[in-house]
């Protein structure tokens, strides 16, 4: 659970799409605002709940991202969506799903995971 939980990506608030760029800009910026004393940094939503936020974290966070290897290894496991917050807006639920986005109830058999019925 503490890869999900302290994932650099959730830790800064990125998904594995960032670049080496967005990362250092957004750890700049909670830096910044966690000095400041900003109560919207100190928290990060993650797959198992919010997560409180420190300099440390952002500082270990960007560290461990700068490292390719490492990197990879994040991404990984920051593949779950975070939770919502508590204080965000509900997201809108789309009234139909294309085909491409529906569940493959054949899949696990497909894989060899399961057997045929």
């Amino acid at each position: 659970m503490e890869q999900i939980r302290d994932n650099p990506f959730y830790v800064l608030g990125l998904r594995p799409s960032a670049t080496r760029l967005e990362i250092e800009r957004e750890g700049q910026k909670l830096l910044g605002m966690l000095e400041l004393g900003l109560k919207s940094a100190t928290r990060y939503p993650t797959p198992l709940g919010e997560q409180a936020r420190t300099p440390e974290g952002v500082r270990t966070a960007m560290a461990e991202l700068r490292d390719p290897e490492r990197r990879l290894e994040h991404e990984v496991w920051a593949r779950l969506e975070p939770a919502p917050r508590e204080d965000a807006a509900p997201r809108p639920v789309a009234s139909a799903r294309s085909r491409a986005d529906a569940p493959w109830d054949e899949a696990l058999v497909a894989l060899g995971w399961a057997a045929r019925r």
